[in-house]
């Protein structure tokens, strides 16, 4: 049996928010250069993610710790996948 692979970083974002998609490119662009994983999550699937989130989309999270909201630094998240 395999190991899951985790990504390191995680967007909790929505259909149809231009700030996501801007920040889903950047994050795409950062993990590639440094060879990371990213896993997108739909807040408006899980109405607990809905509330907690639903203000703020995007939301980063490197390593399981929230690390950005609404818009995305690529040095910043290149700093904290490399630190």
């Amino acid at each position: 049996m395999s190991t899951p692979v985790t990504a390191r970083v995680t967007m909790y974002g929505r259909a149809g928010c231009h700030l996501c998609d801007e920040a889903r490119a950047l994050i795409e662009e950062v993990c590639l250069e440094l060879g990371e994983t990213f896993t997108e999550v739909d807040v408006d699937a899980d109405p607990e993610l809905r509330d907690r989130f639903g203000d703020e989309v995007p939301v980063t999270f490197v390593d399981g710790r929230q690390h950005d909201f609404w818009r995305v630094d690529p040095q910043r998240l290149r700093s904290a996948l490399r630190g």
